[in-house]
Formats: C-alpha cells, structure tokens, sequence
C-alpha cells in the first residue's frame, strides 16, 4: 500500500531512482520512458533492447537495484528520504520547470517547502555591506511569511540561511545530502535540517562536483518566485542562477553598489538589463505579494502501477509504444550534425509520423548515438 500523501509505494520508487540514474537518462527522458512504457519498471526493463535496436553494441548501464537499495537505507540512517514530484516535501514551482527531477532527497521539515519561496544568492567573498544588507532583507522576507532558498555557499547564502533558520529556509545542495560542503557549514547545516529543510536531487554519498553546482542553482531558482542577488561578480554561479530564473519565468532582482567594487559588477550588470532594483525588503515584498497570488497551471503528477501499466503524465493510461523501423535510426542519424536541429524539422524531412519520430529519437538517445540541447534541439553525440 501506498501511505497517504505518497504517490509511489517502495518498489515505485526504487524503480524510478534506479531509472533515473541509469546511463543516458535525464529527467526529460525519465518522464518520456514512463509515460511510453506505463511505468518505471517497465521502462527498466526495456532499456537494453532499446539500446540495442538503435545501434548501441554494448550494454546501456542501469542503476543496480542493490545500490539504489544502499541510497535508501543510506538516506534513512540519517532522517533523509526521498520524494517524487507531486509529493509533500517537493516544492510545488519546481514542478513547473522544464525536466523536474523525478525525485528529490531531503531531510528536515517537508512543510518548508510549500512555503512561497524566495531565492537569495550571492558571492561567496562577501562585502561586510553586502553580508549586513543579505541579513536584513531575509529577515524581512521572512517576517512576511515567505520562505528562503539558497545554496549553502559561504558568504551570501549563508547569511541569507541564518537569518531565517526560525522563519523557515531551504539549502539546496550540490552533492548527497550526507555530504557536508564547504566544511566550515557543518553546524549551519544540521541547524537547517532541524528548523528547514535540505535538498538535493543527488544520492547520499556523492561529491560535489563542479558540474554539479549549476545544477544545483537550476533547482534554487526553480523553488521560487523569484531571485534575489544581493552581491555578484561578472563572471560567477549568481549568474547562472539569475539567467536561469528568467529562463524560469521567475522575477529577478537585485542590489545595486558601488562601480568600483567588482562584488557588485554582477548585480549592477542585471539591473542595467531589467532586474528590480532593490534598496529595501518592501521592493521584493510587493511584487512576491503579486507572483505569490497567481494560481498554479496544474501540473499532473507521474505515478506508477505496481503492474507496470501504470499512468501517464496526462492522467490516462500510457499509449502502446510507437513502433519504430529499424532502417530510421540510420535515415535520422545520416541526418544529423554537430549543429542541434528541431524535431519538427526532422519530422518533415522524414515524412514520418511525430509519435514515430519521438520514440526513435528516444531509442536514439538512450543508446547515447544523439544528445539533446536544453531548448530540445537534437544533434549527433560527438
């Protein structure tokens, strides 16, 4: 049985984190594999065939059951578990996001996520003004009833942590959520997982990685309303996380300070090209008051059958896979290039069916033969 509030039973799960993880497979193709294939097993199951009918000559990689058993009583060891999208303790505006992770590990209060989220980020080599003015502002947020998201970083982050550890704060984090980064946060970061909450769509055990961090501040963005950047440079992960939250949709302010200081060159450089300027918490305030008030699209949660058959994103039951001709895999890969090509174009220049098209170019990624772009361009894997 499924426990109340829970959309996936034990077995559910383990078969979307093994699914999830196996090689090749992102959160896009994660949710393309269960809705073609009615469910995660399934999916598991028909893995290497797919592969291999798309011209893979050795075994795709799947996520062993006995180390996706070992994430779990990993996680569990230290009060963490794992949550599908949809499920308590998932922040509902990450739903919404394009390729949600199918499943996060968190471990603190569930109920902080479903806080009206504001991000705040900043540089790690934080002003002594910019630390002071990150404080007040969070504490301010906080007062309102809105929750904080941030990195766990030095300087910025936590600040914008610490000032709302009673109000409610979230740390996304980089690596496994056993795996304290930077060192110097160890006690921030149990505090956090007492009063807020700590998340990561990584497993227990894994290292921060430097591909990892943008990840990381795809997922800070994607919890909230908008994103506040208290402090940054030209070049640093503020950035991205203030890029990607206008690819979001997400608002974008930020604090101005001095041309001299290149602490501020970020900041300044995003309110030259649009962010909300801010100079007090009521700038954030009253347009949050706005995003906060606007209904959600519904976004249908995935949910698996024990049988397999499982339903679709859609709500209905998953459609028979697309039969795919074995000769179209090379009539599409003879197609491609280095340069991405939209899908619709590959679907005129083959007069093949979308449905057909999409489930080869699924085979066709799985097998690792092409990679997709995040605007969804197609292109042959180098």
């Amino acid at each position: 049985m499924t426990a109340p509030g829970r959309l996936l039973d034990d077995a559910q799960r383990l078969d979307w984190l093994r699914l999830s993880r196996s090689e090749n497979v992102g959160p896009v193709l994660f949710y393309q594999l269960v809705n073609r294939f009615g469910g995660a097993a399934a999916a598991l199951e028909a893995l290497p065939e797919i592969s291999r009918r798309a011209g893979r000559t050795r075994p795709v990689r799947i996520y062993p059951r006995e180390r996706a058993e070992a994430d779990f009583e990993r996680a569990a060891k230290i009060g963490a578990r794992f949550v599908a999208r949809g499920e308590h303790g998932y922040p509902p505006l990450l739903r919404h996001i394009s390729g949600p992770p199918p499943l996060l590990c968190i471990r603190g209060r569930a109920e902080v996520a479903e806080m009206p989220l504001l991000a705040i980020v900043g540089s790690r080599n934080a002003s002594l003004a910019g630390l002071k003015f990150t404080r007040q502002i969070a504490a301010e947020i906080g007062a309102a009833g809105y929750g904080v998201v941030s990195g766990l970083a030095r300087g910025i982050d936590t600040a914008a942590h610490e000032a709302t550890l009673q109000s409610g704060t979230i740390a996304v984090l980089a690596g496994g959520i056993d795996h304290v980064y930077p060192r110097e946060n160890a006690g921030l970061m149990e505090k956090i997982a007492e009063t807020g909450l700590l998340a990561t769509e990584m497993t227990p055990g894994t290292a921060p990685r430097a591909d990892f961090f943008p990840r990381r501040n795809r997922l800070v963005s994607g919890m909230a309303l908008g994103v506040f950047v208290a402090e940054a440079a030209f070049r640093s992960g503020s950035l991205i996380t203030a890029r990607l939250a206008g690819e979001q949709g997400r608002e974008v302010f930020a604090a101005p300070g001095s041309p001299m200081d290149p602490r501020a060159a970020g900041a300044n450089r995003l309110i030259r090209d649009g962010a909300t300027l801010v100079t007090c918490a009521r700038d954030i305030l009253e347009p949050l008051a706005a995003l906060a008030a606007r209904p959600l699209p519904e976004a249908a949660p995935m949910t698996t059958a024990k049988d397999g058959t499982g339903m679709t994103e859609h709500g209905g039951e998953a459609p028979p896979p697309a039969a795919v001709p074995d000769s179209l895999y090379e009539t599409v890969l003879a197609l491609l290039g280095s340069a991405p090509v939209s899908v619709d174009d590959i679907i005129r220049e083959t007069g093949q069916n979308a449905s057909v098209i999409l489930a080869a170019l699924m085979d066709m990624e799985i097998s690792g033969a092409i990679t997709r772009n995040p605007d969804g361009g197609v292109q042959a894997a180098v």
